[in-house]
């Protein structure tokens, strides 16, 4: 029983850092106010009848503190580069010159970097929910051991450690919001 417990443990514990590892793959996409090629991470192009990543069509760089540039390798594939940024609604309006994609980062204003700091709690939000139903599921399959002969201390232990678990990753999703919102609220 006592594994069965430490293996609950422990796979919750790998749940939750899964979510951690989202939330910080989506906080990496909201930009900061620098030009950075995530930005367009997940913006699928019409490659020949096949939906690909613009990073696997195009060479995307970034040329200054505000600026990003996108060499497809393929003339052809600028149009269908260009409608795919505009469909993905990032907020930013591609520059085609005929030879590469240029996109220019505005300012950031107050208004929208408060509204990118809204985001990032969203996203944290959707985090820590994700960790509150990983402990959740655990308790109630420690619970489901305790009908099959686990004793009450040892359930009660098992809770209290799985809380233990839960507040430490609820405590760097914490951590992981006020970083990109300092990083966000920096002029």
């Amino acid at each position: 029983m006592a594994e069965d417990i430490a293996s609950i443990i422990s796979g919750a514990e790998d749940h939750m850092k899964k979510a951690i590892g989202h939330l910080e793959a989506e906080l990496v996409k909201i930009r900061a106010g620098k030009a950075n090629p995530q930005i367009i991470d997940g913006i699928m192009v019409d490659y020949y009848g096949s939906h690909m990543p613009v990073q696997q069509v195009s060479n995307v760089s970034v040329m200054d503190a505000r600026t990003l540039s996108i060499q497809p390798w393929e003339k052809n594939m600028l149009q269908p580069i260009e409608k795919a940024i505009i469909a993905a609604n990032i907020g930013i309006n591609p520059q085609n010159d005929g030879n590469i994609i240029r996109l220019f980062l505005p300012p950031l204003t107050e208004e929208r970097r408060k509204e990118l700091v809204k985001k990032c709690h969203h996203e944290g939000e959707n985090s820590k929910v994700a960790i509150r139903n990983i402990r959740r599921d655990a308790i109630e399959h420690i619970k489901r051991l305790q009908k099959q002969g686990l004793s009450e201390d040892a359930a009660k232990d098992a809770e209290t450690n799985m809380q233990q678990v839960t507040d430490k990753f609820i405590s760097a999703v914490d951590k992981h919001l006020a970083a990109k919102e300092k990083e966000i609220m920096a002029v």
